[in-house]
């Protein structure tokens, strides 16, 4: 079907179409069920399958794997964001913990997992499906560090803009469960672990702090990261200490690649950015759109972001054949944010932000942002949307973009345009999505 003069209206709808599509084919149920029929689990007569499962996508993915294994789980425990709704398959544990800051809800959950890890045998088989969001929930505090610790060092590095690659490698480091620290409590039990990636790359060691798998950082590199975000000085007197005596080698290290603790275990990813994106890709075509895939790894200041996305829709609308047109730019990654004030909001909104700025007055260009899970920053949006008119219907209700961006402050904003991208928490998480629609 083409598409001709397109107006906003029509973006509109057409960007929450493909929004919606590409959390259609992250769905985790259906992507761990595909992936256990394509690769059974080698499960005997008599063997026992213990499950846990972790993270934003943990009830979904526990259900997946109960449509294919039935009555071969013996035990099964369920950890997921006080957020989340829905109920765990029948007989499961099912713990709801904070997110993003860990707390002892959370905590007792992780116990939970810890416990029927060691009690799995060397018969049983322990299938471990792990989703975004795993790093506050899977918190078992290191050593004398204690829970008000790790949440003061994780609310600092959240608020510092460090990068979620930066900040695992603290968290790994002040925990028992993190960096290969779940595969300890598994032994001698095999284990196949099934993971949705909510990071960029797919880095295993980083999505949910790597409880699986070897940890290629050090204590070291912990206080670096602290010390480069200027937060070294700050930090709780037992979290230093606890990093010092690591650095020191006072304490041991997080297991490494060559630790012959992995040799039982084995990982797949079943579900990235990619996938959303080549889902969002059939969509647009079906509107009649020309696609681009700009990347799936975009990382840096969310308004900043905002700006490029921008600058790129403008770019394709001055430069593009009319016969070229209309076209859909589609993006994923992880931006960050500096929060320096205490205002609402969330990074997909301030890339939004970024992209009204750059687009004041350009018509037939839409930017939008949103979070694969739903959930953007401590709001109750996934994100937003920005065209050319943007700033001239918030003059009209006296609120500026760039008095927001700096207050850190863009949920009103946009709530106020009705802009805002609301799709509840999805079940599912795959980084953020981002897409520029440009009319013909």
């Amino acid at each position: 079907m083409a598409v001709t003069r397109v107006g906003e209206g029509r973006l509109r709808r057409d960007a929450r179409a493909i929004l919606d599509a590409a959390l259609a084919v992250v769905e985790p149920a259906a992507l761990v069920e595909e992936e256990l029929r394509a690769r059974p689990l080698d499960v005997g007569v008599e063997d026992r399958v213990v499950l846990l499962a972790v993270g934003k996508a943990a009830i979904g993915m526990a259900k997946g794997a109960k449509r294919v294994l039935g009555s071969c789980i013996g035990d099964g425990v369920v950890l997921v964001p006080a957020c989340s709704g829905g109920g765990a398959p029948a007989g499961f544990e099912l713990y709801r913990g904070g997110h993003p800051l860990p707390d002892s809800d959370g905590v007792e959950g992780a116990h939970a997992i810890a416990d029927a890890a060691r009690r799995s045998g060397e018969t049983d088989r322990l299938l471990v499906l792990i989703s975004g969001g795993g790093s506050a929930l899977l918190t078992l505090p290191a050593g004398d560090v204690s829970l008000a610790d790790v949440r003061e060092v994780t609310q600092m590095l959240l608020n510092s803009g460090a990068p979620i690659g930066e900040m695992n490698t603290v968290r790994k480091h002040l925990d028992m469960l993190k960096g290969g620290g779940l595969a300890r409590f598994a032994i001698p039990t095999p284990v196949r672990a099934l993971i949705l990636s909510d990071v960029v790359g797919d880095p295993l060691d980083v999505i949910a702090s790597g409880p699986l798998s070897p940890d290629p950082t050090t204590f070291g590199e912990a206080i670096a990261v602290l010390e480069r975000w200027g937060l070294w000085e700050s930090v709780p007197e037992r979290v230093s200490r606890h990093l010092l005596l690591g650095r020191e080698g006072r304490l041991p290290e997080t297991p490494k690649p060559a630790d012959l603790l992995f040799s039982g275990v084995e990982t797949r990813v079943v579900g990235n950015a990619t996938r959303a994106v080549a889902g969002a890709a059939a969509t647009a075509r079906e509107l009649g759109y020309q696609v681009r895939v700009h990347s799936v790894g975009v990382t840096g200041e969310a308004s900043g972001v905002g700006r490029e996305l921008a600058g790129l829709g403008i770019e394709v609308r001055e430069l593009s054949s009319p016969l070229a047109m209309p076209v859909a730019l589609l993006a994923a990654g992880e931006t960050t944010v500096a929060v320096l004030s205490d205002g609402k909001g969330g990074r997909n909104q301030e890339v939004a932000l970024g992209a009204a700025l750059a687009l004041k007055g350009v018509p037939g260009v839409l930017v939008m942002a949103a979070g694969t899970d739903g959930v953007d920053g401590p709001s109750d949006a996934a994100g937003a949307m920005a065209t050319g008119s943007t700033l001239a219907r918030a003059r009209g209700t006296r609120l500026d973009a760039e008095e927001s961006l700096r207050r850190n402050d863009a949920y009103p904003f946009f709530a106020a345009l009705d802009d805002l991208v609301h799709t509840g928490p999805t079940g599912t998480n795959v980084m953020d999505f981002m897409l520029v629609l440009v009319a013909a």
